[in-house]
């Protein structure tokens, strides 16, 4: 199992220095993953939660691409009905290139209902264009003059290069936690990338992924969880919580009970919602530092 850390690219005290300072020190201290979240237009019902400043994505991990060397790279999620394919291949794909094949391209439909107005999406399509889109994408990263015909998206000879590092695309993660985010991610995903899960549905949702991967004639895809970390001197009861949150013998249990689920990578977010109650960066270094020494150690494989 392998552990990544979802960077803050937004809020107060947000910025290069800082950016810089997340990704060198999740890379020292042998952390797999480093991803970032992602909003295009910052409407009032996105910045209630992701306020401003706010880093675009790709461009931040372009950046930390040449700040870094070995650590992976992912969005967390992008919101992709809000991107035109040909867009998002092209820049995806330089991105893979650029960082030498770390690219994970976690992808999501959104939630923030006024940016998609602001930006003349409709918002109750777009989980089909989000299905539709990453279709498109497949075909853009696979083809060196590439043609697709959708319902939305329609182009002929479009010249590609370059074509990503990683072969045959950087892995798609599927982010969300419904029965639609389940099926799609078994559709179209290379994993399944659920957040801030609850213990006792992941069993019955891992089930469900594999039958509707079967169902597709596909591989059931990678579990790849992220959940918040949110560390506590006192134990929290059972019926309050959800996975991460507790104390360090708490996190201890979930991380054994997600590589029994078969998971590949658990990303771990301190930002848990509230910007106004986020540590300093230099606390959270120096928490994600004890871990790496203490609790991960102890799931089966050493972060060194």
């Amino acid at each position: 199992m392998r552990f990544g850390i979802n960077l803050p690219n937004f809020g107060s005290g947000i910025g290069p220095d800082t950016l810089r300072g997340w990704a060198t020190t999740a890379e020292r201290l042998g952390y797999h993953l480093l991803t970032v979240s992602d909003h295009i237009a910052l409407t009032s019902d996105a910045h209630s939660r992701s306020p401003a400043p706010f880093y675009d994505s790709f461009t931040t991990l372009a950046w930390l691409a040449g700040q870094t060397s070995t650590i992976e790279l992912g969005t967390g999620v992008a919101i992709t009905p809000q991107r035109h394919p040909l867009q998002l291949a092209r820049v995806s794909a330089s991105l893979d290139q650029l960082s030498g094949g770390r690219l994970v391209l976690g992808v999501g439909v959104g939630w923030a209902y006024h940016a998609f107005q602001a930006l003349g999406v409709p918002y109750e399509k777009r989980g089909a264009l989000t299905d539709e889109y990453l279709s498109a994408l497949r075909v853009l990263w696979t083809e060196e003059v590439a043609s697709f015909h959708g319902p939305t998206v329609d182009f002929d000879g479009v010249h590609t290069a370059p074509r990503p590092a990683r072969s045959p695309h950087p892995p798609v993660w599927v982010g969300g936690n419904s029965r639609a985010a389940v099926r799609r991610a078994a559709r179209y995903g290379d994993a399944w990338h659920p957040m801030w899960p609850q213990g006792p549905e992941l069993a019955p949702a891992l089930r469900t992924l594999a039958d509707d991967a079967a169902a597709a004639g596909r591989p059931t895809p990678a579990f790849c969880p992220t959940i918040p970390l949110a560390l506590t001197d006192k134990p929290v009861p059972r019926h309050l919580r959800r996975l991460g949150q507790g104390t360090l013998e708490q996190l201890h249990s979930d991380l054994v009970l997600l590589e029994r689920l078969g998971a590949q990578y658990v990303g771990l977010n301190t930002e848990l919602g509230d910007h106004r109650r986020r540590r300093p960066a230099q606390d959270d270094w120096a928490i994600f530092e004890h871990l790496a020494n203490t609790v991960l150690d102890t799931t089966g494989e050493s972060l060194r």
